[in-house]
């Protein structure tokens, strides 16, 4: 085996759902290849399963340290990166005051909220007749919703945060055009909303961390508005309102599994977890490790100080350890996928996303058996952002 020392421009290209061949590739000929993104320094790729589980759980690989660093990136501007740029004790510390509002049991109890909502969105949806934009009208204010009734934003700001995550997330920002414009706006308004926390008491998220603030949890006011703000904005609306049109063009590309799933609607958590696995939800391999020490895997030895990205999207196409990993398949039952990250910056809403994304989809499955696309797979926008890429335009027939 081994390490060339090409330095390839990254991201690859992009094929709506797909990944780039080079990913297939790479994990047999370069397990570990040089790439430079549009921004930062040039880093090591990690494309294989276990070495993207080794740099994103072995100690010796930080990423507080990347902070302040020149880190390979898809913006110019260097922002913080908030509890995604700690390392233990400090990111574990937020993560457990974070963790308190996403426990098994309290996001079970939201299903029956979410699945109201689903049905209220297509509702709208049909209004207008036998078709309609699935992003616009039910993708993007799903997730929005949910997140904000989560941390009591007003109903009538609803579709201020909507703004601000795509601002956040779109490519617009790659060279720091809005990116603390809409940055500053969000601080700004998250820190009214904690000021009116402590004045009136609350039993949301956004009160229960205020609480964790004033009452010796060591929970600073910045981690309090990183968590409460961008945090949760980009990680709980952005993903998901790009990860289900994404499903849904999937599905509709793949007649044979769609007709399984409806046939067999109790296969929908299993439909989902594969979904997560063989749509690429990401643009790049983002967050890079810096290794702390020389440590020597997928073949060549990576220095001290070097950057790492773990390749997600091409981890959960690894042969070794999935069987035959380039097919959709809802029934897979050995599906170890990292989509969701994997060790201490496992994504604390994981199990909030795939219950969006089973109930979302169970709606449409229900309310439209003849579910189609109004122009064809080959009139869908697509995006690709400098976080995420999906659908912006889908529009769907009845």
């Amino acid at each position: 085996m081994t390490t060339g020392t090409e330095v390839r421009p990254y991201p690859f290209e992009m094929h709506e759902i797909g990944i780039s061949p080079l990913y297939a590739r790479l994990r047999t000929e370069e397990p570990l290849s040089r790439v430079k993104l549009p921004f930062g320094e040039p880093a090591w790729l990690a494309t294989r399963h276990a070495d993207v589980k080794l740099v994103m759980t072995d100690p010796r690989f930080s990423r507080a340290v990347a902070q302040g660093l020149d880190q390979p990136r898809m913006r110019r501007e260097l922002t913080g990166d908030g509890i995604m740029g700690m390392d233990p004790p400090d990111h574990t510390r937020l993560r457990r005051l974070a963790g308190k509002a996403f426990t098994a049991r309290r996001v079970e109890q939201l299903r029956s909220s979410i699945r109201e909502l689903s049905h209220r969105l297509i509702d709208g949806m049909t209004v207008a007749g036998r078709s309609a934009d699935l992003v616009e009208g039910f993708a993007r204010p799903l997730p929005v919703t949910v997140i904000c009734d989560l941390l009591g934003v007003p109903f009538e700001d609803h579709h201020i945060f909507r703004e601000w995550t795509e601002g956040l997330t779109d490519d617009s920002t790659a060279k720091g055009d809005v990116l603390y414009e809409v940055g500053g706006k969000l601080e700004e308004y998250m820190a009214g909303l904690v000021a009116q926390r402590r004045e009136e008491p609350t039993d949301d998220l956004l009160g229960a961390l205020v609480y964790a603030r004033d009452n010796g949890d060591r929970l600073t006011e910045d981690e309090l508005i990183s968590i409460a703000g961008a945090g949760l904005l980009t990680g709980g609306v952005e993903t998901v309102s790009s990860a289900l049109p994404s499903f849904v063009f999937t599905l509709l590309t793949h007649p044979d599994q769609l007709e399984l799933l409806r046939s067999e609607p109790e296969l929908l958590p299993h439909a989902v977890d594969e979904l997560m696995r063989y749509v690429p939800i990401n643009t790049a391999a983002m967050f890079a490790r810096y290794a702390l020490e020389d440590v020597s895997f997928g073949g060549t030895v990576v220095r001290a100080g070097d950057p790492v990205l773990p390749a997600l999207h091409a981890a959960n196409r690894d042969p070794e350890v999935f069987e035959d990993p380039e097919r959709l398949d809802i029934t897979r039952s050995h599906n170890p996928h990292v989509a969701f990250g994997h060790g201490p910056h496992h994504c604390i809403g994981a199990q909030l996303a795939r219950l969006e994304l089973q109930e979302t989809l169970k709606a449409l499955l229900e309310r439209f058996p003849e579910l189609r696309f109004a122009d064809g797979p080959e009139g869908v926008e697509w995006k690709y952002g400098v976080i995420v890429r999906g659908p912006s335009r889908l529009r769907l027939a009845w």
